[in-house]
């Protein structure tokens, strides 16, 4: 289909959409008026990661493409868990480690939306200022009346949890019926008339939008990003080593920049048109690079998704740590570190004190592969004693590409 909106031709050229519903009228609304539109997050963490970040960036195209975004914070639907992908039932959270992790998290959005009172700037709200206020007994009145048992049980969410025999509590259950008010209340107070999120959230926001019709007779949208995941297969906000979280204190900026920098060559042209805003152009031309050269796109693209998400300092400062490393056998300033007293430290705890390894038996393995390096001269002996003078400093890698810095006090 081709769209006149600035909008959706903007998420159809650099691959957002997935699945829309009536895309002929959404495109009508958004080539006429602003239209507000929102994600909402859940807050089980003091830092979403980079698996939400294609949402994120949903909420920034909106706003470049002139309609104003909203960023819904689950603070009421994180005490229930979205059961959507998930084998157990989500740990409860006191009201003050939900509220901690909200106002943690507004920190990465303030990099990547514009917030303020305009038509079109974002604004952050809480589902619990509704949500907290509703009796049980006006809930199942209001709303559950228009949710059938039968269609509940019909979601993949639901499914896979009962297929596999794993517990659903009734909690849990209703999560998707408080996710479909969460888009009628918007629409009221807020003329919302988009919900946008990723693949796996399509029946809730369909939920949603049947609400709105049924409850208001309302015309409202819903639109979900593909499923991102990697060119291996493995799902996108994961390493080896753990969530690579958008915020600084969960993850430290090369980190961040490393796993840009180190992605498979076969995601470098779709990165780029997802997690930066780089012109399709530039894009195709980075993508198009062969053999060695395509090295040039991916510290393009590290560069360009770091500053997004980090601030420009950070990227700089991250690339050139990368650089002094790789290019000059040296120690880079933003490696991560640990400091080491007189005594020393094994080898093997060096590894998981840098985060070069996840535990301590892995990094035992990997230096039976002879994957471990002081200074660049592999490490065979898994008990070796490693001494760092006071003032000086010591390298130790993992594989080409994982570097940690030993200081001495």
């Amino acid at each position: 289909m081709t769209y006149n909106s600035t909008l959706l031709r903007l998420l159809d050229e650099r691959g957002y959409i997935h699945q829309l519903t009536d895309a002929e009228s959404l495109d009508k609304l958004a080539a006429s008026q602003v239209v507000p539109g929102y994600v909402g997050f859940d807050a089980t963490a003091s830092s979403l990661h980079v698996g939400n970040l294609v949402s994120i960036m949903l909420l920034r195209r909106l706003q470049q493409a002139g309609h104003k975004p909203i960023v819904l914070m689950g603070g009421g639907t994180t005490r229930i868990g979205d059961p959507t992908g998930k084998d157990e039932v989500r740990k409860m959270l006191t009201d003050e480690t939900i509220e901690a992790n909200i106002a943690s998290i507004r920190t990465a959005f303030e990099r990547l939306l514009t917030f303020g009172d305009g038509p079109t700037d974002a604004v952050m709200v809480n589902n619990h200022d509704w949500l907290g206020s509703i009796g049980y007994i006006e809930m199942l009145q209001k709303i559950g009346t228009h949710f059938t048992v039968n269609r509940m049980l019909s979601f993949e969410s639901v499914k896979l949890r009962l297929e596999r025999e794993q517990p659903m509590t009734f909690l849990e259950f209703n999560y998707m019926i408080l996710q479909g008010y969460d888009f009628r209340h918007l629409r009221q107070t807020m003329g919302v008339r988009l919900q946008m999120g990723g693949s796996d959230q399509w029946g809730n926001i369909i939920n949603g939008v049947e609400l709105a019709r049924r409850m208001d007779g309302a015309e409202v949208f819903g639109l979900t990003t593909p499923l991102i995941t990697k060119a291996d297969g493995s799902k996108m906000g994961k390493s080896v080593s753990g969530a690579i979280w958008l915020n600084e204190d969960m993850l430290p900026n090369y980190d961040y920049w490393q796993f840009w920098r180190n992605c498979d060559d076969r995601d470098v042209g779709k990165f780029l048109r997802l997690f930066t805003d780089l012109p399709l152009e530039e894009v195709a031309r980075l993508e198009a690079l062969q053999g060695g050269e395509i090295n040039e796109a991916k510290i393009v693209l590290a560069n360009e998704a770091t500053t997004l998400c980090r601030g420009e300092e950070a990227a700089r400062a991250a690339a050139a740590t990368a650089k002094v490393t790789f290019d000059g056998g040296g120690i880079g300033d933003d490696l991560p570190s640990i400091t080491v007293s007189g005594e020393g430290i094994r080898v093997i705890a060096a590894c998981t004190g840098l985060g070069l390894t996840a535990s301590n038996g892995e990094a035992k393995r990997k230096i039976g592969e002879g994957a471990v390096r002081l200074d660049d001269d592999v490490v065979s002996d898994p008990n070796l004693l490693i001494t760092v003078a006071p003032g000086a400093s010591r390298k130790l890698s993992l594989g080409r590409k994982k570097h940690g810095v030993l200081r001495g006090t």
